[in-house]
C-alpha cells in the first residue's frame, strides 16, 4: 500500500543522508548514556541502577510526550517541523552538560526526548515519500542508518570522550552534531513536501485497528528485550566479563557494527516479505540473548554474542516501523511517531524491569534471561499477527 506518493522528482541521496545525519545525533545522546552510567553515578552520587532510570525517564518522555509534538507539528510544514524539532533536540543536550544534579539532569534528559519519536516518525514518512513503493522500507532504513552508526562512532567516540574529559563534555558534543544536522536538513530537504490534512477522529479509528495495536505492542516487547539487558552493558562488560573501560568501549563498538548490518539487512528483507521476516528475526534472536548469559563471562565470546544480537535486534525496526505505517495508511505521521513511542516504551520498560531485578539481587550474568523472555512474547504477538494476515489477507502487498 502507498502511503503517500513521492514529492517532486529531486534526488534523494542528499535529503536521506540529512535525516541519518540527525538520526545519528539523536541515537547517539540516546544510547551513550549507557556506556556512562559509572561516570554519571559517581559524579552525582547515584546508584548505578538508579543512573539507569534516566534511561527510562528519555524513553518514557519520548512515548508519552512525542505524540503532542507530532500533533502540534501535523498542520506546519514538513521541513520546517523537522528543523523545530532538531532545535529541541540542541536545546536539550545543552541542558544535559550544564546539569548539576541528577534531578536536573533527568529534566534535561526529558526535554531532549521530547523530539525524538516526533522526529523519527515525521522523517520516517518523510522518506518513505521520496522513493517508489518497493523501496519504502529501505528509504526509511537509510534514515535509521543515523541510529545505528551512532552505535559504531558516537556511542564509543562520545563513551571515551566522557572517560576522558568528563561525561559532560560528550553532551557538548551532541549538541554540535545537532547543530550539523540542523543545517544538513536546512540545505537539503526538499521545500516542497505535502502536508497532508489531519482529521484526528478518522487517525484515530485507524490507529485502535487490532493489526496497528499488535504491531505497537511487537515494537514495545522487541525493545523492551533489548533494553532489559543493554541499559546495563557496561556494568555487565566490567564486572562480568571483566573488561577494561577501553575495552568496553570496543565492545560498543562493534555491537554498533552489528546494527548497521542488521538494520539494512531489515530494510531490504523487510520490502520482500515483511511479517516472515520479523518472526525469523525473534526466532532467532531469543536464543541468542538467552546465550549471553553463558558467554558473557569470556571476552571473545561475548563479542560474538554481542555482534549477532545487534544484527538481529536492529533487523526489526525496518519492518516493524513499514508494518505500523502501511496498517494505519489513514494516519501514517501519527501512526509512525506512536510507534516510536512504543519501542521508547519499551525501552523504558526494559531499563525498569533490570532495575527492578537488579536492585532485588539479580546477578548482572543473569539479565539476559529477562531479555530472552520479552523476546520470546514478542514472537507470540507476531505469529498472531501473521496469521490475521493469512486469515483477513489485508497485508497481501506488505508480503510481495
Amino acid at each position: 500500500m502507498d502511503v503517500s506518493p513521492p514529492v517532486s522528482p529531486v534526488p534523494t541521496r542528499l535529503p536521506l543522508l540529512a535525516l541519518a545525519l540527525a538520526s545519528f545525533g539523536i541515537g547517539t545522546t540516546e544510547f551513550v548514556i549507557m556506556g556512562l552510567l559509572p561516570d554519571v553515578a559517581a559524579d552525582l552520587g547515584v546508584t548505578i541502577p538508579t543512573a539507569g532510570l534516566l534511561v527510562t525517564g528519555y524513553a518514557l518522555s519520548v512515548a508519552f510526550g512525542s505524540p503532542f509534538l507530532a500533533v502540534a507539528t501535523a498542520k506546519m510544514d514538513r521541513r520546517k517541523a523537522l528543523l523545530v524539532l532538531t532545535g529541541v533536540f540542541i536545546l536539550g543536550n545543552i541542558l544535559c552538560a550544564l546539569a548539576p544534579n541528577y534531578w536536573l539532569l533527568m529534566g534535561a534528559r526529558i526535554v531532549t526526548a521530547l523530539c525524538h519519536g516526533a522526529f523519527f516518525g515525521l522523517g520516517s514518512v518523510v522518506a518513505a515519500s521520496l522513493v517508489p513503493p518497493q523501496k519504502k522500507a529501505q528509504a526509511i532504513a537509510m534514515m535509521f542508518a543515523g541510529l545505528t552508526v551512532a552505535n559504531i562512532l558516537g556511542v564509543p567516540f562520545g563513551t571515551g570522550l566522557g572517560h576522558a574529559l568528563g561525561w559532560r563534555t560528550t553532551f557538548w558534543a551532541v549538541a554540535v552534531i545537532g547543530a550539523a544536522a540542523a543545517l544538513a536538513l536546512a540545505a537539503w530537504l526538499p521545500r516542497a513536501i505535502p502536508v497532508p490534512r489531519m482529521q484526528l477522529a478518522q487517525e484515530a479509528r485507524s490507529l485502535g485497528s487490532t493489526q496497528v495495536i499488535l504491531a505497537m505492542a511487537i515494537s514495545v516487547l522487541a525493545s523492551a528485550s533489548l533494553f532489559s539487558v543493554f541499559t546495563y552493558i557496561a556494568p555487565i562488560l566490567l564486572n562480568v566479563t571483566g573488561l577494561s573501560p577501553h575495552a568496553v568501549t570496543l565492545m560498543l563498538l562493534l555491537f554498533g557494527a552489528g546494527l548497521t548490518l542488521g538494520n539494512f539487512i531489515g530494510g531490504r528483507l523487510g520490502d520482500w516479505r515483511l511479517m516472515p521476516t520479523v518472526i525469523g528475526v525473534f526466532v532467532l534472536l531469543a536464543p541468542t540473548v538467552a546465550l549471553f548469559a553463558f558467554t558473557s563471562a569470556w571476552a571473545w565470546a561475548a563479542a560474538a554474542t554481542i555482534f549477532v544480537w545487534g544484527i538481529l535486534a536492529f533487523a526489526l525496526v525496518p519492518p516493524l516501523q513499514m508494518r505500523v505505517v502501511i496498517e494505519a495508511a489513514r494516519a501514517p505521521n501519527l501512526a509512525s511517531t506512536l510507534n516510536q513511542g512504543a519501542f521508547n516504551l519499551g525501552n523504558a520498560t526494559g531499563a525498569w524491569i533490570g532495575e527492578v531485578v537488579l536492585t532485588a539481587g539479580l546477578p548482572y550474568a543473569q539479565l539476559p534471561w529477562i531479555g530472552t523472555a520479552l523476546a520470546a512474547a514478542a514472537l507470540v504477538l507476531a505469529i498472531v499477527s501473521h496469521r490475521l494476515d493469512a486469515r483477513t489477507g489485508v497485508a497481501a502487498l506488505a508480503e510481495s
